[in-house]
Protein backbone atom coordinates (compact mmCIF):
# COMPACT_ATOMS: atom_id res chain seq x y z
CA UNK A 1 0.00 0.00 0.00
CA UNK A 2 2.81 2.41 0.79
CA UNK A 3 4.44 2.25 -2.67
CA UNK A 4 1.03 2.93 -4.23
CA UNK A 5 0.55 6.08 -2.12
CA UNK A 6 4.04 7.28 -3.02
CA UNK A 7 3.30 6.70 -6.68
CA UNK A 8 0.00 8.64 -6.48
CA UNK A 9 1.68 11.57 -4.75
CA UNK A 10 4.41 11.72 -7.36
CA UNK A 11 1.87 11.58 -10.20
CA UNK A 12 0.28 14.84 -9.11
CA UNK A 13 1.53 18.32 -9.93
CA UNK A 14 1.41 21.16 -7.46
CA UNK A 15 -1.67 23.36 -7.94
CA UNK A 16 -1.34 26.89 -9.38
CA UNK A 17 -0.98 29.45 -6.62
CA UNK A 18 -2.71 32.79 -5.99
CA UNK A 19 -5.34 32.68 -8.72
CA UNK A 20 -7.15 36.02 -9.01
CA UNK A 21 -9.57 37.73 -11.33
CA UNK A 22 -8.85 41.25 -12.50
CA UNK A 23 -11.98 43.29 -13.13
CA UNK A 24 -10.92 46.77 -14.25
CA UNK A 25 -13.39 48.71 -16.38
CA UNK A 26 -14.33 46.18 -19.06
CA UNK A 27 -11.37 43.87 -18.42
CA UNK A 28 -11.90 40.28 -17.21
CA UNK A 29 -8.58 38.55 -16.75
CA UNK A 30 -7.86 35.43 -14.68
CA UNK A 31 -4.20 35.02 -13.68
CA UNK A 32 -2.12 32.71 -11.46
CA UNK A 33 1.46 31.89 -10.56
CA UNK A 34 3.31 29.34 -12.71
CA UNK A 35 3.86 25.77 -11.53
CA UNK A 36 7.42 24.46 -11.32
CA UNK A 37 7.41 20.62 -11.58
CA UNK A 38 10.06 18.60 -9.81
CA UNK A 39 10.59 16.47 -12.91
CA UNK A 40 9.18 16.06 -16.38
CA UNK A 41 10.30 16.61 -19.92
CA UNK A 42 7.51 18.72 -21.41
CA UNK A 43 6.20 22.20 -20.57
CA UNK A 44 3.45 22.69 -18.02
CA UNK A 45 0.11 23.61 -19.56
CA UNK A 46 -3.03 24.92 -17.90
CA UNK A 47 -6.74 24.34 -18.24
CA UNK A 48 -9.48 26.74 -17.19
CA UNK A 49 -13.15 25.96 -16.57
CA UNK A 50 -16.12 28.12 -15.65
CA UNK A 51 -19.70 27.86 -14.51
CA UNK A 52 -22.56 30.19 -13.73
CA UNK A 53 -24.19 30.08 -10.35
CA UNK A 54 -27.38 28.98 -12.03
CA UNK A 55 -25.63 25.80 -13.20
CA UNK A 56 -23.90 22.95 -11.38
CA UNK A 57 -21.82 21.83 -14.35
CA UNK A 58 -18.32 23.06 -15.08
CA UNK A 59 -17.54 23.89 -18.71
CA UNK A 60 -14.23 24.11 -20.53
CA UNK A 61 -13.15 27.52 -21.87
CA UNK A 62 -12.69 26.39 -25.46
CA UNK A 63 -14.13 29.14 -27.66
CA UNK A 64 -17.72 28.21 -26.93
CA UNK A 65 -19.67 30.23 -26.02
CA UNK A 66 -17.28 32.94 -24.73
CA UNK A 67 -14.99 32.99 -27.76
CA UNK A 68 -11.94 32.39 -25.56
CA UNK A 69 -9.66 29.35 -25.65
CA UNK A 70 -7.95 28.48 -22.37
CA UNK A 71 -7.40 24.78 -22.89
CA UNK A 72 -3.83 23.49 -22.59
CA UNK A 73 -2.24 26.94 -22.67
CA UNK A 74 1.27 27.73 -21.49
CA UNK A 75 0.41 31.30 -20.46
CA UNK A 76 -0.44 31.99 -16.84
CA UNK A 77 -3.53 34.03 -17.59
CA UNK A 78 -6.84 33.72 -19.39
CA UNK A 79 -8.32 36.91 -20.81
CA UNK A 80 -12.12 37.03 -21.07
CA UNK A 81 -12.29 40.74 -21.97
CA UNK A 82 -14.85 41.44 -24.64
CA UNK A 83 -13.35 42.08 -28.07
CA UNK A 84 -14.43 41.71 -31.66
CA UNK A 85 -13.61 38.01 -31.32
CA UNK A 86 -14.28 37.40 -27.66
CA UNK A 87 -17.73 37.83 -26.15
CA UNK A 88 -16.53 37.61 -22.57
CA UNK A 89 -18.82 36.85 -19.65
CA UNK A 90 -22.05 38.84 -19.35
CA UNK A 91 -21.34 41.70 -16.97
CA UNK A 92 -24.39 40.99 -14.80
CA UNK A 93 -23.83 37.20 -14.49
CA UNK A 94 -22.45 35.45 -11.43
CA UNK A 95 -19.39 33.53 -12.65
CA UNK A 96 -17.04 31.09 -10.98
CA UNK A 97 -13.68 29.94 -12.42
CA UNK A 98 -11.15 27.23 -11.67
CA UNK A 99 -7.72 26.32 -13.06
CA UNK A 100 -5.31 23.37 -12.91
CA UNK A 101 -1.87 22.47 -14.26
CA UNK A 102 -1.03 19.53 -16.55
CA UNK A 103 2.26 17.90 -17.48
CA UNK A 104 2.08 14.86 -19.69
CA UNK A 105 -0.05 12.40 -17.72
CA UNK A 106 0.21 14.30 -14.50
CA UNK A 107 -2.35 16.88 -13.38
CA UNK A 108 -2.70 19.18 -10.43
CA UNK A 109 -5.72 19.68 -8.22
CA UNK A 110 -8.27 22.30 -9.30
CA UNK A 111 -7.98 25.73 -7.72
CA UNK A 112 -11.26 27.63 -7.62
CA UNK A 113 -11.67 31.38 -7.72
CA UNK A 114 -14.58 32.78 -5.70
CA UNK A 115 -17.54 33.73 -7.85
CA UNK A 116 -17.76 37.28 -9.10
CA UNK A 117 -20.25 39.59 -10.72
CA UNK A 118 -18.66 42.23 -12.93
CA UNK A 119 -20.94 45.16 -12.10
CA UNK A 120 -20.72 44.33 -8.40
CA UNK A 121 -16.94 43.77 -8.16
CA UNK A 122 -15.47 45.92 -10.92
CA UNK A 123 -12.83 48.56 -10.27
CA UNK A 124 -13.77 51.67 -12.22
CA UNK A 125 -11.10 53.89 -13.66
CA UNK A 126 -11.35 57.63 -14.21
CA UNK A 127 -13.35 59.08 -17.11
CA UNK A 128 -11.42 59.26 -20.36
CA UNK A 129 -10.76 62.03 -22.91
CA UNK A 130 -11.48 64.86 -20.49
CA UNK A 131 -11.56 68.20 -22.32
CA UNK A 132 -12.07 71.49 -20.45
CA UNK A 133 -13.23 74.61 -22.35
CA UNK A 134 -13.27 78.02 -20.58
CA UNK A 135 -16.54 79.96 -20.72
CA UNK A 136 -17.81 83.32 -19.46
CA UNK A 137 -17.51 82.76 -15.72
CA UNK A 138 -17.79 79.02 -16.29
CA UNK A 139 -16.00 75.86 -17.36
CA UNK A 140 -17.37 73.33 -19.84
CA UNK A 141 -16.17 69.77 -19.22
CA UNK A 142 -16.53 67.10 -21.90
CA UNK A 143 -15.57 63.49 -21.27
CA UNK A 144 -16.02 59.85 -22.23
CA UNK A 145 -17.15 57.08 -19.87
CA UNK A 146 -14.52 54.71 -18.42
CA UNK A 147 -15.94 51.94 -20.60
CA UNK A 148 -18.95 51.29 -22.79
CA UNK A 149 -22.11 49.90 -21.23
CA UNK A 150 -24.84 48.17 -23.23
CA UNK A 151 -27.34 47.68 -20.44
CA UNK A 152 -30.38 49.87 -19.80
CA UNK A 153 -30.20 49.08 -16.08
CA UNK A 154 -26.67 50.42 -15.68
CA UNK A 155 -25.58 54.06 -16.04
CA UNK A 156 -22.64 56.26 -15.17
CA UNK A 157 -22.95 59.30 -12.94
CA UNK A 158 -20.25 61.93 -12.77
CA UNK A 159 -19.08 64.16 -9.92
CA UNK A 160 -16.78 67.12 -10.46
CA UNK A 161 -14.35 68.06 -7.69
CA UNK A 162 -13.20 71.61 -8.39
CA UNK A 163 -11.51 74.47 -6.58
CA UNK A 164 -10.09 77.88 -7.23
CA UNK A 165 -6.32 77.65 -7.27
CA UNK A 166 -5.13 77.62 -3.65
CA UNK A 167 -8.81 77.56 -2.58
CA UNK A 168 -11.27 75.17 -0.93
CA UNK A 169 -12.44 72.13 -2.88
CA UNK A 170 -16.09 71.82 -3.83
CA UNK A 171 -18.10 68.99 -5.40
CA UNK A 172 -20.91 69.22 -7.94
CA UNK A 173 -23.02 66.34 -9.18
CA UNK A 174 -24.34 63.92 -10.04
CA UNK A 175 -24.33 64.63 -13.78
CA UNK A 176 -25.84 62.09 -16.15
CA UNK A 177 -24.42 63.48 -19.41
CA UNK A 178 -20.95 63.59 -20.93
CA UNK A 179 -21.03 67.40 -21.15
CA UNK A 180 -20.89 69.24 -17.83
CA UNK A 181 -21.10 73.00 -17.26
CA UNK A 182 -19.74 74.52 -14.06
CA UNK A 183 -21.52 77.87 -13.65
CA UNK A 184 -21.25 80.75 -11.18
CA UNK A 185 -17.46 80.82 -11.27
CA UNK A 186 -15.42 83.96 -10.82
CA UNK A 187 -14.30 85.45 -14.13
CA UNK A 188 -10.63 85.51 -15.07
CA UNK A 189 -9.71 83.04 -12.32
CA UNK A 190 -7.79 79.76 -12.53
CA UNK A 191 -9.80 76.71 -11.46
CA UNK A 192 -8.58 73.14 -11.13
CA UNK A 193 -10.81 70.07 -11.29
CA UNK A 194 -10.96 66.29 -11.18
CA UNK A 195 -13.83 64.13 -12.39
CA UNK A 196 -15.07 60.91 -10.81
CA UNK A 197 -17.40 58.35 -12.38
CA UNK A 198 -19.84 56.26 -10.37
CA UNK A 199 -21.40 53.12 -11.82
CA UNK A 200 -25.05 52.81 -10.83
CA UNK A 201 -26.79 49.45 -11.23
CA UNK A 202 -30.41 50.36 -10.68
CA UNK A 203 -32.07 46.94 -10.32
CA UNK A 204 -30.16 45.70 -7.25
CA UNK A 205 -29.41 49.32 -6.30
CA UNK A 206 -25.64 48.91 -6.40
CA UNK A 207 -23.22 51.79 -6.95
CA UNK A 208 -19.48 51.60 -7.47
CA UNK A 209 -17.21 54.67 -7.13
CA UNK A 210 -14.46 55.12 -9.66
CA UNK A 211 -11.01 56.64 -9.50
CA UNK A 212 -10.54 60.39 -9.80
CA UNK A 213 -9.08 61.75 -13.00
CA UNK A 214 -5.84 63.71 -13.20
CA UNK A 215 -5.96 67.35 -12.18
CA UNK A 216 -6.79 69.76 -15.00
CA UNK A 217 -6.57 73.56 -14.57
CA UNK A 218 -8.10 76.27 -16.77
CA UNK A 219 -8.76 80.00 -16.56
CA UNK A 220 -12.31 81.27 -16.88
CA UNK A 221 -13.19 84.00 -19.35
CA UNK A 222 -14.61 87.40 -18.52
CA UNK A 223 -18.40 87.65 -18.35
CA UNK A 224 -20.69 90.47 -19.55
CA UNK A 225 -20.50 92.44 -16.29
CA UNK A 226 -16.73 92.25 -16.27
CA UNK A 227 -16.59 93.48 -19.87
CA UNK A 228 -18.87 96.42 -18.98
CA UNK A 229 -16.69 97.29 -16.00
CA UNK A 230 -13.60 97.19 -18.20
CA UNK A 231 -15.24 99.48 -20.78
CA UNK A 232 -16.22 101.95 -18.06
CA UNK A 233 -12.76 101.88 -16.51
CA UNK A 234 -11.08 102.38 -19.88
CA UNK A 235 -13.39 105.31 -20.71
CA UNK A 236 -12.79 106.94 -17.32
CA UNK A 237 -9.07 106.37 -17.60
CA UNK A 238 -8.98 107.90 -21.08
CA UNK A 239 -10.99 110.92 -19.93
CA UNK A 240 -8.76 111.50 -16.91
CA UNK A 241 -5.67 111.13 -19.05
CA UNK A 242 -6.93 113.69 -21.59
CA UNK A 243 -7.92 116.03 -18.74
CA UNK A 244 -4.48 115.72 -17.17
CA UNK A 245 -2.79 116.36 -20.53
CA UNK A 246 -4.96 119.44 -21.13
CA UNK A 247 -4.14 120.77 -17.67
CA UNK A 248 -0.44 120.16 -18.20
CA UNK A 249 -0.54 121.97 -21.55
CA UNK A 250 -2.36 124.97 -20.03
CA UNK A 251 0.14 125.13 -17.19
CA UNK A 252 3.07 125.08 -19.60
CA UNK A 253 1.52 127.80 -21.76
CA UNK A 254 0.95 130.07 -18.77
CA UNK A 255 4.38 129.43 -17.33
CA UNK A 256 6.30 129.89 -20.57
CA UNK A 257 4.01 132.43 -22.22
CA UNK A 258 6.84 134.65 -23.46
CA UNK A 259 8.71 131.77 -24.95
CA UNK A 260 5.57 130.46 -26.64
CA UNK A 261 4.85 133.90 -28.06
CA UNK A 262 8.39 134.06 -29.37
CA UNK A 263 8.03 130.62 -30.99
CA UNK A 264 4.75 131.43 -32.70
CA UNK A 265 5.43 135.01 -33.95
CA UNK A 266 5.95 135.41 -37.68
CA UNK A 267 9.58 135.86 -38.81
CA UNK A 268 10.65 139.27 -40.18
CA UNK A 269 9.90 139.68 -43.89
CA UNK A 270 12.31 140.91 -46.55
CA UNK A 271 11.37 144.26 -48.18
CA UNK A 272 9.82 143.94 -51.59
CA UNK A 273 12.60 145.95 -53.28
CA UNK A 274 15.34 143.69 -51.89
CA UNK A 275 13.32 140.60 -52.80
CA UNK A 276 12.98 141.92 -56.38
CA UNK A 277 16.68 142.73 -56.47
CA UNK A 278 17.52 139.22 -55.33
CA UNK A 279 15.37 137.89 -58.15
CA UNK A 280 16.93 140.35 -60.70
CA UNK A 281 20.36 141.61 -59.58
CA UNK A 282 20.67 143.79 -62.71
CA UNK A 283 18.00 146.13 -61.38
CA UNK A 284 19.44 149.42 -59.94
CA UNK A 285 18.49 148.95 -56.37
CA UNK A 286 19.70 152.29 -55.05
CA UNK A 287 17.65 154.33 -57.54
CA UNK A 288 14.57 152.31 -56.73
CA UNK A 289 15.13 152.79 -53.04
CA UNK A 290 15.76 156.54 -53.46
CA UNK A 291 12.70 156.83 -55.64
CA UNK A 292 10.47 155.02 -53.29
CA UNK A 293 11.98 156.57 -50.20
CA UNK A 294 11.80 160.23 -51.43
CA UNK A 295 9.03 161.99 -49.55
CA UNK A 296 6.11 163.29 -51.53
CA UNK A 297 5.74 167.04 -51.76
CA UNK A 298 2.96 168.28 -49.64
CA UNK A 299 0.58 170.88 -51.12
CA UNK A 300 0.71 173.84 -48.76
CA UNK A 301 0.83 177.61 -48.89
CA UNK A 302 3.72 179.69 -47.56
CA UNK A 303 2.95 182.17 -44.85
CA UNK A 304 5.17 185.16 -44.14
CA UNK A 305 4.95 187.13 -40.92
CA UNK A 306 6.09 190.75 -41.08
CA UNK A 307 6.35 192.92 -38.01
CA UNK A 308 5.67 196.66 -38.15
CA UNK A 309 5.53 199.46 -35.64
CA UNK A 310 2.22 199.93 -33.81
CA UNK A 311 0.93 202.77 -35.94
CA UNK A 312 1.84 201.24 -39.15
CA UNK A 313 0.66 197.83 -37.94
CA UNK A 314 -3.02 198.71 -38.12
CA UNK A 315 -2.74 200.15 -41.62
CA UNK A 316 -0.76 197.25 -42.92
CA UNK A 317 -3.10 194.89 -41.22
CA UNK A 318 -6.13 196.48 -42.80
CA UNK A 319 -4.55 196.56 -46.25
CA UNK A 320 -3.51 192.97 -45.91
CA UNK A 321 -6.98 191.93 -44.82
CA UNK A 322 -8.48 193.84 -47.73
CA UNK A 323 -6.17 192.17 -50.17
CA UNK A 324 -7.07 188.80 -48.76
CA UNK A 325 -10.78 189.53 -49.17
CA UNK A 326 -10.22 190.67 -52.68
CA UNK A 327 -8.38 187.52 -53.47
CA UNK A 328 -11.20 185.45 -52.09
CA UNK A 329 -13.91 187.25 -54.02
CA UNK A 330 -11.97 187.63 -57.21
CA UNK A 331 -12.67 184.23 -58.74
CA UNK A 332 -16.39 184.54 -58.06
CA UNK A 333 -16.47 187.86 -59.74
CA UNK A 334 -14.64 186.59 -62.76
CA UNK A 335 -17.01 183.77 -63.00
CA UNK A 336 -19.98 186.11 -63.07
CA UNK A 337 -18.43 188.31 -65.73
Amino acid sequence: MVPSLVKDSLSQLPAPQNPKIRLYNAEQVLSWEPVSPSNGSGPVVYQVQFKYTTSTKWSNVNNDPEGVNCMKITATECNFTKTNISKGFPLHFNVSLRVRAELEERVSPWVTVPWFQHYRNVTIGPPENIWVTPGEGSLIVRLSPPFDIHDSMVVFQYYVHYWEKAGIQQVKGPFMTNSIVLNALKPLRVYCLRVQAWLLWTKPNISRPGHLSNISCSKTMEDASTKLQQVILIAMGTFLLLLAMAGACLFMVLKYRGLVKYWFQSPPSIPVQIEEYLKDPAQPILEVLDKDSSPKEEACDSVSVVLFPEKEEEGVLQSTLKESIDLVHEPAGRGLS
